[in-house]
């Protein structure tokens, strides 16, 4: 299969940015890894094999951005780093729900996203992030309540409960 480069980057890249930018939580940097993925892409479309260029894509993206936060040893935030530059416009999230994401691990926020707002199922996660469906289901469920929980805390820390 030929890709053409430039529909995908048409159809995918605002997409990918978004997905990068939920990871990383820093869209210079996210912009950074997706200029990376199509350049990957290019350089290894003789090898593409599949008819699902956005598993693929996706699955670039997720080692792309786990890469650049291991190079920035960064694997797990207990505060949104001061570098960060994410918001509410650039993510469709509140303040709220936007800092609690930013507690999880990266790899959990990225599977948030990915079930959640791009609504992939566990098999098209499995292809992107390279654990088993089942692997995945259940890291899934631990990460939503871990969110939940940290959603819960703000909520009890201000006399609301939700």
């Amino acid at each position: 299969m030929v890709l053409q480069m430039e529909e995908l980057i048409d159809t995918y890249g605002e997409k990918l940015l978004r997905y990068a930018t939920s990871i990383l939580y820093n869209h210079q940097d996210a912009e950074d890894v997706v200029q990376d993925v199509f350049i990957i892409a290019y350089q290894n479309q003789a090898s593409f094999k599949g008819d699902n260029p956005s598993a693929w894509l996706y699955k670039i993206t997720y080692n792309q951005s786990i890469n650049k936060l291991k190079k920035r040893r960064v694997l797990f935030f207990g505060d949104i780093p001061e570098n960060t530059v994410v918001s509410s416009e650039q993510t469709g999230l509140n303040d709220e729900t936007l800092y609690a994401l930013g507690l999880l691990k990266p790899q959990d926020r990225a599977l948030i996203y990915g079930r959640i707002f791009e609504g992939y199922s566990y098999e098209e996660l499995s292809e992107q992030m390279g654990s088993s469906p089942a692997a995945l289901r259940k890291r899934y469920e631990r990460a939503k309540k871990k969110l939940a929980d940290y959603l819960d805390f703000n909520h009890e820390q201000e006399g609301v409960k939700i």
